[in-house]
């Protein structure tokens, strides 16, 4: 990798200020001052480092969010405030984005990466990736709903849906239910109901693959994701 675009990924400028960098001077590899942004170094073998601070390089980002309602899964808005808007610049730095959407005023679980191929497999329709969401439903769920979902349900395009698993976990006027998809179609939780005759009043996602909400994330919050959480995501591969 060229030394300009290694320090650039990592933050420490633009590509024009990294040259400015190595012009003054600033920059040594393996202890020895280098100036040619065209150099090429190997992030793992090599020592870089900023007037005598060592740069810790790494090339991708992994970050679970527990999205909040009102913010916009993207990475940029004219309008509305975006999930990448809410993370610090040490991370923004990546160019991170996330992986898939979850509707504005739906809450959640939000994997943000810069990683596309670890993305593109947990999107890919072939890959089956479960996805678990908990919903609060104006209207009784029941057995029926239970079974219908189990076949597919056709939604308003004429879209017949792979089969979900759903729970009722309180049934009444307001119903509380879990239900597992393994797509992920626009606003397809809600398009479901709506197939059956009810509203999704409140919608938050519990679980991506292996991967779980962390409970103790207030709404806006996030981390970087565990050894384990990472290494049981990329298994997945």
């Amino acid at each position: 990798m060229r030394i300009d675009k290694l320090l650039a990924n990592m933050g420490y400028g633009s590509r024009k200020e990294v040259k400015k960098l190595l012009k003054d001077g600033g920059v040594t590899v393996n202890n020895e001052m280098v100036k040619d942004a065209k150099l090429h170094v190997n992030p793992e073998n090599d020592t870089v480092s900023i007037y005598g601070e060592e740069v810790h390089y790494r090339e991708f980002v992994y970050l679970m969010m527990n999205k909040p309602p009102g913010v916009i899964s993207a990475t940029e808005d004219a309008v509305d405030q975006t999930v990448i808007d809410l993370l610090e610049p040490d991370h923004q730095i990546f160019n991170p984005f996330p992986v898939g959407r979850l509707d504005k005023d739906t809450e959640g679980l939000l994997l943000i990466t810069n990683d596309g191929q670890l993305s593109h497999q947990l999107l890919s329709p072939k890959k089956h990736v479960p996805k678990t969401y908990f919903a609060v439903i104006d209207g009784e769920v029941t057995d029926k709903d239970i079974e219908a979902f189990k076949e597919g349900v056709e939604l308003d395009d004429g879209y017949v849906t792979k089969p979900g698993e759903l729970t009722i976990l309180k049934s009444g006027i307001r119903s509380d239910i879990e239900l597992t998809i393994t797509e992920g179609k626009f606003h397809q939780v809600k398009r479901m109901f709506e197939a059956v005759g009810k509203r999704v009043v409140y919608l938050q996602r519990l679980s991506m693959g292996p991967l779980k909400l962390d409970e103790e994330l207030e709404l806006g919050e996030y981390r970087e994701l565990t050894e384990e959480e990472l290494t049981n995501l990329l298994d997945r591969e």
